[in-house]
Order: C-alpha cells, then structure tokens, then sequence
C-alpha cells in the first residue's frame, strides 16, 4: 500500500445537493454518449444533420438531470419528450430511457405519486400508440414490459418518500418529547423555588406594611429564605442546563434530584410557613433513577401547590416503599380544592404534569380533595428491582 493512500482517500467525500445532481447528469451523459457511439463510428443509416439533433437532444435530456430535485415534475416531462423526439427521429437505438427513469424515480421520491404516475402511464401510451401506428421496434411484450418497470420505478421512489417521511416523524416526535420533558423539568424545579420566594416575599411585605418596626425584625428570616431558595434555583438551573449540553461538553456537577433530597423540599416548606412533615412506610430500598426523579418532581409540585393555593398550616408526605411500587401521597389541611388552571392545563405544569410523570412509568396520579377536608395527591409508580427474585431465593 502506498503511504498516505488511506488519509487521502479517507477524506474523500461525495458530492451533495446540486453538486451530487450534476455529477449525475454528467455521468448520464456519458453513460449515454458511449451507447450511442454507434452513430459516430458504424454505417451511416442517417443524415449527418439528423444525427447532430440526436446528439443535441441527448445532452438537454441527460443535462436536464442536474435540476430535477428542483422541479422533478417539469424535469421528467421534459426528458420524456426529448427521449421520446430522439427514439422518433434517429436510426440509432441509444439508452436515453434511462434518463426517464431516474428523473421519473425522483419525481416520486419526492412526494408527488399522481405526477409520477401521470408521467409514466404518458410514456406508456405514447409508446404503446408509436407500436399501433406501425413501430416494429416495441412489440406487445416491450410495452408490457415497459409498463412493469415503471410501475416498479415509481414504487421504488415512493417507498423511499415514505421511508424518509416516517424517519422524520419520528424526529419530530422525538424532538416534541424532549421539549416537554424539559419544559416539565424546569416548571418542577425552578418554578417551585420561585414559587417559594414568592410567598416568602409577599409574606415579608404584608408584615412590613401592617407594622413597619416589628416587620423589620421578620424581614432579616424572610430574605434569607428568598436567598436559600434563589440559590437552589440557580443550582437546579445550572443542572437542567448542563443536562442539555452536547457530548463532548463537561457534564452537569450537580447532584440528581432525587427521594434522597425531600429533607430539603420538607425545609423549603417550612421556611414558606408551612408545618411539614415526611413519613415512610415499607423498607427504603435504591429506586431505579427514573422513578427516583419522578417521586421527587410529584412530591415538590404538589408541595409547591399546596403553599400557592391550599392555604394550608399543614401538610403530610408520605412515601411508602413496596415491593415493586413506590407510592406517594401528599396531604394538606387547606380549602380541599384543586388550584385553578392545573387540573387541565399543558402538559408540564401543575397536576396534568404530575399525573404525566406517573403515566410515563406505567403508574398513575390522583388529585382530589380529602374525606376529612384538605388536598390529597396519591401516586403509584411501578418499577422493576433487578435480580430480587434471585435475592428472595438463595435467602429462603
């Protein structure tokens, strides 16, 4: 092997776009010129003149190549007629069909199956009526022929639309859940820390307005409240976008949030006003991540909704560890109706962003005021723990 050969020709590239069409005109043309040297070099069985048209229509036709993803339609009517002139007129049989057939593929790749079919079932009849009219070069069996494999061209062109047409449907898809599950991550998490300050703030201007002396001394634990809970926003900000970042950049540093954190959503209720507590039933085991975040989320929105709208003194959460579920229930003592605009609003945000997360997992998500006054909000995730059925076994 010569050295250097393998760097040279790994960075070869094929041509793209209009550069690709043109590389494929120019091949056709020559494609199509060394089948019809005949012309040129054996008996003559036609004028000089005839044969300078038929030359002539052989480039417009092929050179006609180059723009057909520009107009397929246009562009493979015109290589029928200038094919169908030069078959008419010359003496020599060339492959200028072959022209029709890619421009022909094009025009159905494209999209536009009743033009390609129109085009072909013209190519059909016209050579089919050349045949009537006395043609002894195209017999029955040609034209039959000739139709199947047009039929054949303008499948395999709308085969490929449709493949190319569902890989694209799929990105689109895909790209729809990715804004959702972002807009849900950050209406989850940063929004619950604004939501915080928010009542923080509100709570420290009502004291400031109804006594300003006394309220200066509240102030001081209001701010450091809107503080600690503007630094978590920030911190969980930073995290969301770092999640966002292309491979090659450095990965977020900050932690997961995860059931490991619900101290930390308990303590921002508490500092909002709210008496909170945590209770847990079942053995705390490691939850698959997805899960883990999941819990997380519904537990620090309906959180958030109960310091927003509940008006509540009082909330429970409770998480119970079973088997090959994790349930969540979240209890208030407030005016035991759902906050407006969240039971049906977007995807993302409130109780329908909840009960998202929990159908995502296979669970499901209720909100309903309790029989005992108040809100309560019940999850059910199901989850697999690898390799439990295992565990159970060698300990029995």
């Amino acid at each position: 092997m010569i050295p250097g050969a393998r760097s040279r020709f790994g960075t070869l590239r094929l041509p793209r776009g209009q550069a690709a069409d043109a590389a494929l005109a120019g091949g056709m043309l020559v494609v199509v010129m060394v089948g019809t040297l005949p012309a040129l070099l054996g008996e003559r069985r036609e004028p000089w003149a005839t044969t300078v048209v038929g030359w002539a229509l052989i480039v417009v036709g092929c050179g006609a190549l180059a723009f057909r993803r520009r107009r397929p339609a246009p562009i493979a009517l015109l290589t029928l007629v200038v094919s169908g002139v030069y078959y008419v007129t010359s003496a020599y049989d060339g492959v200028l069909l072959i022209a029709v057939v890619i421009a022909l593929y094009t025009v159905a790749a494209s999209g536009q199956l009743a033009s390609a079919l129109a085009i072909a079932s013209l190519a059909v009849l016209s050579t089919g009526a050349g045949t009537i009219a006395g043609n002894d070069d195209v017999n029955g069996v040609a034209l039959f022929m000739l139709a199947g494999w047009l039929v054949a061209v303008v499948a395999l062109g709308w085969a490929r639309h449709s493949r190319l047409e569902y890989a694209r449907e799929v990105q689109r898809h895909a790209a729809s859940e990715e804004r959702l599950r972002i807009a849900r991550e950050l209406h989850d998490s940063i929004g619950h820390h604004l939501s915080l300050i928010n009542v923080q703030a509100a709570a420290a201007l009502r004291r400031w307005q109804k006594d300003p002396e006394r309220g200066a001394q509240g102030a001081g634990s209001a701010l450091g409240s809107v503080k600690e809970a503007s630094r978590e926003a920030l911190r969980e900000l930073r995290a969301t976008l770092g999640a966002l970042r292309d491979s090659g950049e450095a990965a977020p540093t900050g932690p997961v949030p995860g059931l490991e954190r619900i101290g930390e959503l308990v303590e921002s209720a508490r500092r909002a006003g709210l008496a909170a507590r945590v209770r847990t039933s079942g053995t705390p085991e490691p939850l698959p991540a997805a899960v883990d975040r999941a819990g997380f989320r519904i537990v620090q929105e309906a959180l958030t909704n109960v310091s927003r709208h509940a008006h509540a003194t009082a909330a429970t959460v409770h998480l119970g560890y079973g088997r090959r579920e994790l349930t969540l229930e979240i209890v208030d003592d407030g005016r035991g109706s759902a906050p407006s605009g969240t039971g049906t609003g977007a995807s993302g945000s409130g109780i329908s962003g909840m009960r998202e997360r929990a159908r995502a997992l296979g669970g499901d998500l209720t909100a309903e005021p309790g029989a005992g006054g108040g809100f309560a909000v019940r999850a059910r995730l199901p989850y697999e723990r690898d390799g439990m059925d295992e565990r159970e076994r060698a300990a029995s």
